[in-house]
């Protein structure tokens, strides 16, 4: 046994443990004959970096794995990388334009061998952070999205569901990205609040057609004039009665001269604008839809845009060659088709302006309303996303949700917390197509082939793809998959599908998924629908959502506001270890983790008093236990501490089952700081005779193995400092809570913790001088009191600094009246502090307390400071009037004790 350092260095012993665990196949033991456990890391980025989000996820997963693993499980925690394709590709892209260069000066393979270099020499920076951040996952069988087994999984189930009809071609409106020249989905596309405006213009009827008014034009309103030269409809309710005549009857486009009808359709809303609408079903979800219920195939929709958000000719050919080659919007000083359309719609006479008036009441005119738009934005690209008109491969999302859906109503998967259910069947029941590809380089090519009429082979192979098509000269898509679709796979495509093997059969279906509820649509519902589609069951029997890392004031963390916080620095300032148990114990079902730097820190003090505990009782010549059955014992000390350590693996095991993270962190948290260090340690000091040593050593021994799946690195090492070890701690056996729980030294050794508490309060809030002994006189003593205070007068003496206990009648004079249960225990004052003064300045504390207390129950019982004044103003006052109505009911029970 080696003497502990006086100092606890969390990044000395981290380095050190992590590095031992790898080396030695610590991870994943052999365990052939032991029952399974298995859970999926969401795969990070391989551009990645740790945030704080992953350090809670990460946390959370590898405190249910080591805690599987001590309880002797074949845990297995699959690790690996995503090929993340937008994000790689952009990462590369940015160091080809430092040097000049860009992806098409290269090649397709030429390009993929430099993304395969970047990721070989950069690629592996988080799996480094994950290390240490400590998680303690099976690296020896890292996966990759893009290794060739998984590629093999990715393809089989592309060209599988394609086979079934679950996977096809077609043309519809996506999110065009003009940044990356590529669809995206919906949940890469964010939503942002910009200054936009409301234009209003006439379109002329045609052949003489008139209102009801008599006006021979309809107003329609719109936020993007530019789209106007693929205008195919104008669309009013069918209930207008301003509108009804010309329902059916042609309309002219004033720029382009295209003729088109007045459709009626519930989108037209008669209280907005005018209640017409221009329809362009080429560039709007929502026109589209119109369109297609107008009978417009998608095929004949207008497509006005190229790829880089261009004005091209549409196929009727009726743009004016003035407006080709215009950007969709200003640019670098130079005017775009918007600008273009609403200048030669004001020159025709056909904008109506927008009037308002000035202060002085004059009217003033303006080309448009100022409006805000919710406009969509790609989130790597951060420029505007166009719906645009394409063809694309498709996964028929809503058959393959029916599965899961049934899943979660038969409780197959279990979501935790259950009120995420009513989000995941929203989301289910209104599901719309995949679109499953993207327009880049890097990634898992399409496995489709095209000959020269457009038809598609769908194989697993080019010669099969030949096969199929004949003598035809074939070209492949040059499209790759959506990085969803193959992470979608993870649960049995990292265990070898499509080969079936004994690790797949074993493993699969997983036993919990742990993932941010952000990504429950991203991922884990795909997971779920591909799962169930070809392994027959679902992925996960629990899945598992926690929820967001805010700043401190409940913010969302973000760049711009300057509030994100680093894991990899708190990790530095205060030791994983703190880190790790500040995600434990904040992370509550169903609630957001505030970030507290403050709370890091204490639970680093934390670790250091575990430290200090173990130095004391190795100086005392407590060592390691030799059994992990509780040692006999027949002090009710020692009966107590044991009866306390199996209840805490009972609230543990309790905690863990219900993926209470907060609830195990709590009670190892206060056994280990309340119950062990301030009171074991205290009772049993100057009395360490050979049963409470082997007692101590068991104990904190449990201890141990308890923490560690919260703090590995420090729970660790103290494994090896304080005793010879068979094997390291990771590897050991969990507690077993089978004894019976000693009721009657649990209530004996509470009730002596109670009074000395009770005592030590009293002598604190009376000002009693620290040094001074005081006697006790004890009334209304039932016998079982007598008898303990016969068998705990040593330490009641030690630890409340009384000198002497009688009983009956106190002497005459002031005195401290403390209950306890049914015995009242009085300590006479006369001498010892000037007890008028004493009451005269409780009184005074008193009535200041509860003047302040009044005062804040004011405020919050005043519906307009609740209601206007700011959040966080708010919660001040509550927190500040609790703390005051707390200090005064103190001081009340502290001038009662006084009599």
């Amino acid at each position: 046994m080696t003497e502990l350092p006086k100092t606890f260095d969390p990044a000395d012993i981290e380095s050190r443990w992590y590095a031992h665990w790898e080396a030695n196949g610590l991870f994943r033991p052999e365990r052939p004959d032991a029952t399974p456990f298995t859970i999926v890391n969401p795969p990070p980025n391989v551009t990645g970096s740790l945030h704080i989000g992953h350090a809670l996820d990460n946390t959370l997963q590898d405190i249910v794995i080591r805690y599987e693993r001590l309880r002797g499980k074949d845990a297995l925690w699959v690790v690996g990388t995503d090929h993340a394709g937008i994000a790689t590709q952009m990462v590369v892209e940015r160091q080809l334009n430092a040097q000049q260069q860009k992806r098409t000066d290269f090649t397709r393979d030429a390009f993929v061998a430099k993304v395969w270099e970047w990721k070989a020499e950069s690629g592996g920076t988080i799996t480094g952070q994950l290390r240490r951040l400590g998680c303690s996952m099976d690296w020896a069988n890292e996966r990759f999205t893009m290794d060739e087994g998984f590629s093999k999984a990715v393809v089989k189930t592309f060209v599988e569901l394609h086979k079934r009809g679950l996977l096809y071609r077609d043309k519809r409106l996506v999110n065009w990205d003009p940044h990356f020249r590529s669809a995206i989905s919906d949940l890469e596309v964010e939503t942002v609040e910009t200054k936009g405006g409301f234009w209003r213009f006439r379109y002329p009827l045609a052949d003489g057609v008139t209102l009801a008014d008599g006006s021979d034009h309809i107003v329609v309103a719109t936020t993007r004039p530019e789209t106007m030269l693929a205008d195919m409809a104008i669309a009013v309710h069918p209930d207008d009665e301003r509108y009804k005549a010309v329902i059916g009857r042609e309309i002219l486009q004033p720029i382009t001269g295209r003729r088109f009808k007045v459709v009626a359709d519930e989108h037209a809303d008669p209280a907005l604008g005018s209640g017409a609408v221009k329809i362009t079903p080429g560039h709007d979800f929502n026109d589209f839809d119109v369109g297609k219920r107008a009978g417009f195939k998608a095929g004949e929709m207008l497509n006005m845009f190229d790829a880089d958000a261009n004005v091209v000719q549409t196929a009727d050919g009726l743009i004016p060659d003035r407006f080709l080659g215009l950007h969709r919007f200003k640019r670098d000083g130079v005017d775009g088709a918007r600008e273009a359309v609403v200048a030669e719609m004001k020159a025709l006479g056909l904008l109506v302006p927008h009037v308002t008036k000035d202060k002085e009441g004059e009217e003033v005119s303006a080309d448009f309303e100022p409006r805000t738009i919710q406009t969509p934005f790609g989130d790597r690209s951060n420029v505007v996303i166009e719906p645009w008109l394409t063809d694309q491969w498709y996964v028929d999302a809503e058959k393959l949700a029916v599965a899961p859906m049934q899943a979660v109503r038969d409780g197959a998967i279990e979501i935790v917390p259950k009120t995420w259910e009513k989000t995941f069947f929203n989301w289910m029941e209104n599901i719309q197509p995949w679109c499953v590809s993207r327009q880049l380089w890097w990634g898992h090519q399409i496995p489709a082939w095209f000959d020269e009429d457009g038809n598609s082979y769908v194989a697993e192979s080019e010669a099969e793809a030949q096969a199929l098509a004949g003598n035809k000269t074939l070209i492949r898509d040059p499209d790759v998959l959506d990085t969803w679709f193959s992470s979608a796979l993870w649960p049995f495509g990292t265990l070898g599908w499509p080969d079936q093997s004994e690790k797949l059969s074993r493993h699969y279906p997983n036993d919990l998924l742990i993932s941010g509820f952000d990504i429950l649509f991203f991922w884990d519902a795909r997971m779920a629908m591909q799962g169930m589609e070809f392994m027959g069951e679902a992925p996960w029997k629990k899945l598992y959502l926690h929820g967001l890392v805010r700043a401190a004031d409940g913010q969302k963390m973000s760049k711009s506001k300057g509030n994100v916080v680093d894991p990899l620095g708190l990790i530095e300032k205060f030791g994983a270890d703190a880190l790790r148990f500040f995600m434990a114990a904040m992370e509550s079902q169903g609630r957001d983790v505030k970030m507290d730097e403050k709370r890091v820190e204490g639970y680093r003090n934390f670790a250091t008093k575990l430290w200090n505990a173990a130095r004391f009782l190795q100086s005392n010549g407590v060592t390691a236990s030799t059994s992990h059955e509780a040692p006999a014992a027949a002090l009710p000390v020692n009966r107590w501490i044991i009866a306390e350590t199996v209840a805490t693996v009972q609230a543990i095991d309790t905690a863990l089952a219900d993926l209470r993270f907060d609830a195990a962190a709590n009670a190892i948290y206060h056994f280990v700081w309340d119950q062990f260090c301030d009171w074991y340690i205290e009772l049993t000091k100057g009395a360490m005779d050979d049963e409470t040593r082997a007692v101590a050593g068991w104990a904190f021994d449990q201890i141990l193995v308890m923490l560690h799946p919260f703090m590995p690195f420090i729970t660790e090492e103290l494994w090896h400092l304080t005793g010879n070890r068979a094997n390291a701690l990771i590897v050991a056996q969990w507690p077993q809570a089978l004894a019976a729980v000693d009721t009657d030294a649990q209530a004996e050794i509470d009730w002596l913790i109670r009074l000395v508490s009770a005592i030590r309060t009293a002598r604190t809030e009376l000002n009693v001088p620290p040094g001074a002994k005081l006697p006790m006189v004890v009334r209304d003593a039932a016998e079982e009191t007598h008898r303990r205070l016969d068998r705990q007068g040593v330490a009641l003496a030690r630890l409340g600094r009384v000198e002497s206990l009688t009983f009956g009648e106190p002497p005459a004079g002031g005195a401290a009246q403390i209950v306890v249960d049914e015995a009242t225990f009085i300590l006479p004052l006369a001498g010892v502090i000037d007890i008028a003064a004493e009451k005269t300045r409780l009184a005074k504390a008193l009535a200041a307390a509860e003047k302040e207390r009044d005062g804040l129950g004011g405020r919050l019982s005043n519906a307009s400071f609740v209601e206007k004044a700011k959040p966080e103003a708010v919660a001040k006052a509550r927190e500040d009037h609790a703390e005051k109505t707390a200090e005064a009911e103190r001081l009340k029970a502290a001038l009662e004790r006084l009599g």
